[in-house]
């Protein structure tokens, strides 16, 4: 009996046990706060990536270097690995075969002839005969679906790197406000001290004063607007890359307003650049892929798995030995409702795939035209701000001389300043043109290569 019962004793030591996870949300924020940019992992992370030690730890934080620190630290893509995990095991059960069935049973009969045994006991087995592989095309569902999900990390870390670059892009205009804005809080309120000294010696009227001061209101309602939007967008840049914001005041941002000159900017074939690069398309072709699966698996389901149930009963000192069959009476209505259901389904994900395809190619040529038409806007304002510069540049030599006095050079100087602040918004319309068309092609133009593999 001990032989019989050990090869039972042996598997139940190996059963999995049940551990309690529970969710604590005041551990989940104190290891949020604890999230450091400079902490040894995410060095080791970034020497992973190809860094040097000696880079680190990094003095500047430019697009690269806040993309890898949103890859290590935003949760984002945590989830889309453990979602790519939890498809990889839900691939790795479906190709599992079925598992025999032992099926056994006692009985007394309460016969009273002497003759008859009082017990009857029997069992059987119940094994399961795969036909027309479904088994397989489960697992091909599977697979297609699992591989959908790894792809989907390489999705999220794209797009994370997408919002990082627009905040840093806002981030950095919204800085040059505050410093354009701040020159011209300081000229104007140079205007109204030439204004109220002149109102003084009665050359000026109270008028001029009072307008000069209400420039200089708006002027600093402007300002403290800008600064305010300031720390909103630095929050921004901490959630983005899954870090508190006490962390990021702590990082020196790289700031640079300006196009790169070595932007890699793609050649007319936009069209080939967008469907090549786009994870999105072949996270489609793989939910396709899963789909045909599904159309091949119902029409598999045509034919009826068969079970083959041997057995042998001890009935009342008989013995008796038998072999059953038996399987789904599917072949009488063939399955037909779900097999039209299943290709209905694929014709979905085919037509979702073609207008994904038309939205892309859309939207690819409509972000290089935006590209090029504030590339042109922008040497417009570049042109007229060098020809203001040099307009000022006469005028501080006329000051000089004595021909003009404080109050025209310094009213030249905030039309300079008006026409930087153009030339700024036209550098972020432009720098967030090109995000946008990096973000059509899924593909780096200007600045971070950051490339992730799941």
């Amino acid at each position: 009996m001990a032989l019989v019962l050990s090869p039972f004793i042996l598997a139940a030591c190996s059963f999995e046990q049940y551990l309690a996870k529970p969710i604590d949300p005041a551990v989940n924020i104190a290891h949020f706060d604890q999230k450091d940019p400079t902490s040894k992992g995410f060095n080791d992370f970034l020497i992973s990536q190809g860094y040097q030690a000696n880079q680190l730890p990094i003095s500047a934080w430019g697009l690269e270097e806040l993309t890898y620190c949103a890859l290590y630290f935003n949760p984002n893509l945590a989830l889309a690995r453990a979602q790519w995990q939890a498809a990889e095991a839900s691939a790795a059960s479906s190709n599992e075969s079925t598992i025999p069935r032992i099926n056994a049973n006692l009985a007394r009969s309460n016969d009273p002839d002497p003759a008859k045994k009082p017990y009857s006991l029997g069992f059987n087995i119940d094994l399961t005969a795969d036909i027309a592989n479904k088994r397989g095309l489960r697992t091909e569902s599977a697979q297609h679906l699992a591989k959908a999900a790894e792809l989907a990390i390489a999705q999220t870390a794209w797009q994370l790197r997408d919002k990082l670059a627009q905040s840093l892009l806002d981030y950095q205009y919204n800085q040059e406000k505050i410093n354009l804005l701040s020159l011209e809080k300081n000229h104007q309120q140079v205007i109204v001290g030439i204004y109220q000294k002149r109102l003084d010696l009665g050359a000026a009227s109270n008028i001029e004063v009072s307008m000069a001061k209400r420039q200089l209101q708006t002027n600093a309602a402007l300002l403290n607007q800008a600064t305010q939007a300031q720390l909103s967008l630095k929050n921004q840049l901490a959630s983005h890359m899954g870090i508190p914001v006490s962390r990021l005041e702590k990082m020196p941002l790289k700031l640079s307003a300006s196009m790169p000159e070595n932007a890699n900017w793609p050649s007319s074939d936009l069209q080939k650049h967008a469907l090549l690069n786009r994870t999105d398309l072949r996270i489609a072709l793989e939910q396709y892929a899963a789909k045909e699966a599904k159309l091949k698996l119902e029409i598999a389901k045509q034919y009826p798995d068969l079970t083959i149930s041997p057995g042998y009963a001890y009935e009342f000192a008989d013995s008796v030995w038998s072999l059953g069959v038996s399987g789904l009476l599917s072949m009488l209505n063939k399955n037909k409702l779900a097999i039209a259901e299943a290709r209905q389904l694929r014709e979905v994900e085919a037509t979702q795939f073609e207008a994904l395809q038309t939205k892309i190619i859309g939207e690819a040529y409509a972000t290089n035209a935006a590209r090029l038409q504030t590339q042109e806007m922008l040497k417009n304002q570049q042109a007229a701000l060098k020809e203001q510069r040099s307009y000022e540049r006469r005028m501080v030599s006329l000051f000089a001389a004595g021909e003009i006095d404080r109050l025209a050079l310094t009213l030249t100087q905030i039309e300079t300043v008006a026409i930087e602040k153009s030339a700024a918004a036209a550098q972020h319309d432009l720098n967030t043109a090109i995000r946008q068309l990096e973000n059509t092609l899924q593909k780096p133009l200007t600045g971070s290569g950051v490339k992730h593999e799941p």
